[in-house]
């Protein structure tokens, strides 16, 4: 899916490119993540995000916009009133969409005419990302590890089977948001855009099951992995007195809720109106089907 994603994005992008309408164009801001640990904390753990657009103008209202952005996502239980849990992530983030720009106004690049609008965007996106945990100093990649007893293929003493697969570290997101477009200088737009993008995974911070039976974590991976899956800061007493960890019962919820995740980005955008400088000057991209089109005044 993910190639094939990709090759629409070319297609469209090459397709498009030798209208006068299209735009190339930078974007850098921030992005953040909303789930399980995180439920509702806008911006909390916010991370720099970067990237690369391409848009056509299809009219003054409406344009199609390809995108290419990269980011980070954090999220860490102590900062977020959870403590007893204990569980933390970060995940860098590449993303490709494909969307459709609406106009609140009709937008020109033209002087004396409309330069300003706000817009709202939706589409589709492919994104890949790879939760870490950090554990003793050390940041452990969690996907491969089965926290959740992902690909242990065993039943518990109380009855609870682990036969689940391993998610994956590529998914599909629909992104929508909201956004501010200037136009200046004939060939130059500026511009602010807000975005969230709603998942079809519950795993961008690897929480998103139950706990497993720790006995068999031990057996059947390892100590650490076990360490890692369940990090509670509650204690109990034992018969000596000794104070130990008071690990969850195997079947109780790990996550917060059964609501898939969410990313955002937030940024700022400049773009630069290509096509008419291509037939504007004697570059080699110029096509000849436009010699005989006027000169954009």
């Amino acid at each position: 899916m993910k190639r094939y994603f990709i090759f629409i994005l070319t297609f469209l992008t090459i397709g498009l490119v030798k209208s006068q309408s299209s735009e190339i164009g930078i974007c850098a801001g921030t992005s953040f993540y909303l789930g399980d640990l995180n439920p509702k904390g806008l911006f909390q753990g916010s991370r720099f995000a970067g990237g690369l657009l391409f848009r056509y103008n299809i009219n003054p209202r409406f344009a199609f916009k390809a995108t290419a952005l990269f980011g980070g996502l954090y999220a860490d239980d102590a900062k977020t009133g959870t403590t007893e849990r204990n569980l933390n992530f970060r995940s860098n983030l590449s993303e490709l969409s494909a969307q459709m720009e609406i106009n609140f106004l009709k937008l020109y690049n033209e002087q004396g005419k409309n330069c300003i609008s706000p817009y709202l965007f939706a589409g589709i996106s492919v994104f890949a990302f790879n939760p870490q945990s950090e554990y003793n100093g050390k940041w452990y990649d969690l996907q491969a590890l089965g926290t959740e007893g992902q690909g242990l293929n065993q039943t518990d003493s109380y009855g609870n089977t682990y036969d689940k697969k391993r998610y994956s570290l590529t998914n599909v997101a629909i992104p929508f948001g909201i956004g501010i477009r200037i136009n200046f200088l004939q060939y130059y737009c500026i511009g602010v855009e807000w975005g969230f993008r709603y998942t079809f995974t519950d795993y961008l911070d690897d929480v998103g099951g139950y706990y497993v039976d720790r006995d068999l974590l031990i057996e059947y991976r390892s100590q650490l992995i076990a360490d890692l899956s369940d990090r509670t800061t509650a204690v109990t007493t034992d018969s000596e007195g000794n104070s130990i960890p008071d690990y969850h019962k195997a079947g109780t919820a790990r996550k917060t809720n059964n609501a898939n995740d969410w990313y955002s980005f937030l940024t700022l955008n400049f773009s630069f109106k290509i096509s008419d400088v291509i037939k504007n000057c004697s570059s080699p991209l110029r096509s000849k089907n436009t010699k005989h089109l006027p000169k954009r005044k």
